[in-house]
């Protein structure tokens, strides 16, 4: 004689398999909770947090706009430029590339960038019009590389973009210093250098690279796209051939 469940053993059947979906998702909220906290605390991510942590000390130094404050400024920044060198090349070597460190990496180079520019702006020792060129085209850029990736489509920095960022940085450094100095080099005199116009000359010449580089990546964009489509249009034709071919 066939066995029937009562409504009460049905009810707690369906009630349980209605839990386990829920108990998998928070345990999989929660390897995802662990797994960031892990990263997070991993060396090259701790460098890329310091390196935002540096960004309001570097604009406290600047605000004093004393000598020595911009010795001091110039000195963080730098600093943070050297943490930008070690954190990916540890991430690499010690094989903990995170999801984490490729969103925090970029983000703390960006607003490091950004918020010294837009601090210099007020002090005339950069014109408004090249900050706004500069970041208009970093927004452009990281808009197309995220089109990109959308699309399975992952555009590397060109070398146009890396003349571009060491132009930027030294540049950077040179405005924090920002008053004239007496140099001499190897026992040669320089004379008299005015850090305010040897940094504008270097972020000028940086923005020809940005303009450059940016080219590069629509270029690059819509190579990719372009050969993306052709092989899904060979895929297409191939499926459809098959299809038609008789056994």
């Amino acid at each position: 004689m066939p066995v029937q469940e009562s409504p009460e053993s049905q009810s707690q059947l369906d009630t349980g398999l209605e839990a386990h979906p829920r108990e998998s998702l928070k345990t999989r909220r929660k390897e995802v909770r662990r797994s960031l906290a892990q990263d997070a605390v991993n060396l090259p991510n701790m460098l890329t947090f310091a390196r935002i942590v540096m960004i309001p000390l570097c604009l406290w130094f600047l605000d004093q706009d004393t000598p020595r404050a911009g010795f001091w400024s110039a000195i963080v920044f730098t600093l943070a430029a050297i943490t930008d060198l070690l954190d990916g090349y540890l991430a690499r070597k010690l094989g903990v590339v995170s999801v984490l460190g490729k969103l925090i990496d970029p983000l703390a180079d960006k607003l490091i960038v950004m918020a010294t520019l837009v601090w210099l702006v007020p002090m005339d020792r950069m014109p408004a019009w090249a900050v706004i060129a500069l970041l208009a085209r970093e927004f452009a850029v990281t808009a197309l590389r995220s089109v990109a990736a959308s699309e399975g489509v992952i555009i590397s920095a060109g070398s146009e973009g890396k003349t571009k960022t060491a132009l930027q940085m030294i540049g950077i450094i040179a405005l924090l210093v920002g008053y004239p100095y007496h140099l001499s080099y190897l026992g040669i005199d320089l004379g008299v250098v005015d850090c305010v116009k040897v940094g504008r000359a270097l972020v000028y010449l940086s923005l020809v690279f940005s303009v450059a580089s940016a080219a590069q990546y629509v270029r690059l964009f819509a190579q990719a796209v372009e050969a993306k489509e052709e092989k899904l249009q060979e895929k297409d034709r191939a499926e459809r051939d098959k299809s038609g071919t008789l056994p």
